[in-house]
């Protein structure tokens, strides 16, 4: 028997074959030629998320094409899509550039993480609906002091998010504030 990748999960099949995917190629051909109201990367996420919950929060080594497909539609339909109006309104309403935080000071994460978290402060005390951080991957490279993603650029990149997460459920005093990290 030829072992598993640590990066893929058996996907059952209707046919009762089971083929290994990863989670790039599960969103890959979840996309397809279709334009949805999600664009490509936000769908990619979703399913690396719902990939990760199957392989690592449970344990599973394989999943039924349509046990995914359906946890993947309830995470998709958790996030409202805005109305024109609503996105007019809110354009820039809780949103905050990580680059321009990294690049104001001496560009290292020693000075980064503590300015993020007074700037998470200074966000929450409007008591905001959503918190939106846009320019991560560019702030990630700016911190890591590389031109192309790289490993140390993956992990700096989980570290911010983790930290922001963090920070959140520890700062908010609006239990349903939702956090946008791009």
């Amino acid at each position: 028997m030829i072992a598993l990748s640590a990066d893929c999960l058996l996907f059952e099949l209707a046919s009762g074959e089971s083929l290994p995917m990863s989670a790039d190629m599960i969103s890959v051909e979840l996309m397809g030629e279709s334009g949805g109201p999600f664009d490509q990367e936000f769908v990619s996420h979703a399913a690396n998320a719902v990939f990760y919950y199957f392989k690592h929060e449970l344990g599973r080594r394989s999943v039924s094409l349509g046990e995914f497909a359906e946890a993947l539609e309830r995470v998709l339909h958790g996030f409202k899509l805005p109305t024109q109006s609503s996105v007019c309104a809110a354009a820039n309403a809780g949103r905050f550039d990580l680059l321009q935080l990294a690049e104001s000071g001496e560009g290292c994460e020693l000075f980064f993480f503590p300015r993020l978290r007074n700037e998470l402060r200074l966000q929450l005390r409007d008591q905001p609906e959503l918190l939106r951080f846009c320019s991560l991957r560019p702030c990630v490279k700016r911190l890591a002091g590389a031109e192309r993603w790289c490993g140390r650029c993956q992990i700096l990149h989980e570290r911010i998010v983790e930290f922001l997460r963090h920070c959140l459920s520890a700062e908010s005093l609006q239990p349903n504030c939702t956090l946008i990290v791009e």
